[in-house]
């Protein structure tokens, strides 16, 4: 299935001397590697023969192969990067010359940031969002947010719901990695989950953390379905699992940095205005939520009390994913206020200030759009959303537009 990300990195390869893919294991990354053309070859540093071949002296590997090279998993060998900046700086102005990806980001990103700043496009990739599961890549949606002008009057307009509600909940249910995607059947996925967490415990936070206590972190990552969408509480984490608090802390860090766990920051409260400072998470994908969980089908999703949240960061993750797939710089938060007024999703970029309010309903009472509605006042945004299931695009308020979740593809 063709990925959102491969114009994104078909254009950042014309700019840039290297292009780095970040992202969950199994989310399509060394799949994408095959997009690159015939002339591309490409290393996979999990198997024993191509990573011998890397290791044994990065710098000449990279003198002889200085051009269209593709290496997997490249966080198993810090000591490439240093050799990837002296490559890249041997021929500074040419570009399109590597693509290297990871699966865990906290040392990729420290080796990146020390050795290749300046010289390399970084790419977050994620499983299938909703619209790849549909093949559809144009989106007025995004589009509006990408030319940085966004009108409500030109969105209401011009949006209508390009999906079905029968296909938005399948994919809500099965999440969006993609061979439980490809391969539907309920045992697969179920047993594919439960392979899934085995690996990401005993392959990639064995090896990165081999001083973790793999029993703890087993036990809290099953505690994250639980925690999914709600404001982190590290002392209730820590007093759970029988740890320090900093090594709660760390535990979150480690979910969030291996692309399981999205963290989102507060958002710098109105000064007039008491607003909670603490992170807010979601487990990134739906299907991975609901096997932790034990939910089994939608009937038992729809009536179960984590339904909101789990719809809550559905959600957001497509609107990152979206604007992640698109190459469109952001910042993203949520808002809280003491007495618990809350917005769900806060974006900043070059389109301005966005609030976000995220409802599973179709009708929205004026009660729940008072919170969107001082916001937008407080920080003077053009205008907030309400992403639902309403049958069409509607305004509730001369600045706060509705937008049913089918029209974002």
């Amino acid at each position: 299935m063709k990925r959102l990300y491969e114009a994104l990195i078909e254009g950042y390869l014309a700019e840039f001397p290297c292009v780095v893919i970040l992202g969950p294991r199994q989310c399509g990354k060394t799949t994408l590697l095959g997009t690159l053309g015939a002339s591309w070859h490409r290393f996979d540093l999990e198997r024993q023969n191509d990573f011998e071949v890397v290791s044994r002296d990065p710098d000449l590997f990279l003198r002889l192969n200085p051009r269209h090279i593709a290496i997997d998993e490249s966080q198993l060998l810090p000591a490439l990067f240093a050799a990837l900046r002296v490559a890249i700086d041997d021929h500074r102005t040419e570009t399109g010359r590597f693509v290297i990806t990871g699966s865990s980001s906290p040392e990729l990103l420290k080796s990146v940031s020390e050795s290749l700043a300046g010289r390399i496009a970084i790419v977050e990739m994620a499983p299938f969002s909703f619209a790849e599961t549909r093949q559809t890549f144009d989106s007025v949606f995004f589009d509006a947010l990408q030319s940085g002008k966004v009108s409500v009057i030109d969105l209401v307009n011009a949006l209508s719901p390009c999906s079905t509600l029968t296909e938005i909940h399948q994919y809500w249910m099965q999440g969006g990695y993609p061979e439980p995607w490809l391969k539907t059947s309920p045992r697969f996925r179920k047993t594919w989950c439960e392979n899934y967490v085995q690996t990401y415990l005993h392959r990639d936070v064995a090896r990165l953390f081999p001083g973790l206590d793999h029993d703890r972190f087993r036990q809290f990552l099953h505690m994250l379905g639980n925690l999914s969408g709600t404001i982190m509480n590290y002392s209730d984490v820590a007093r759970t699992l029988a740890v320090s608090q900093p090594t709660a802390r760390d535990y979150v860090e480690i979910a969030h940095g291996t692309f399981v766990w999205r963290r989102l920051p507060a958002h710098a409260g109105n000064p007039l205005k008491r607003a909670v400072k603490h992170p807010k998470g979601y487990l990134r994908d739906t299907g991975l939520l609901h096997h932790l969980l034990r939910i089994p089908d939608l009937d038992a999703l729809l009536s179960h009390p984590a339904m909101g949240r789990s719809w809550e960061g559905m959600v957001i993750e497509e609107l990152l994913r979206g604007l992640n797939g698109r190459g469109i710089a952001f910042e993203a938060s949520h808002y809280r206020t003491a007495a618990g007024g809350e917005v769900d999703l806060v974006l900043e970029g070059d389109f301005g200030l966005i609030p976000v309010e995220i409802k599973h309903s179709q009708t929205i009472r004026a009660q729940e759009l008072q919170t969107l509605t001082h916001f937008v006042a407080d920080f003077k945004c053009a205008f907030g959303i309400v992403i639902n299931n309403d049958e069409r695009p509607r305004l509730y308020t001369e600045q706060i537009l509705g937008i049913p979740f089918a029209c974002l593809g």
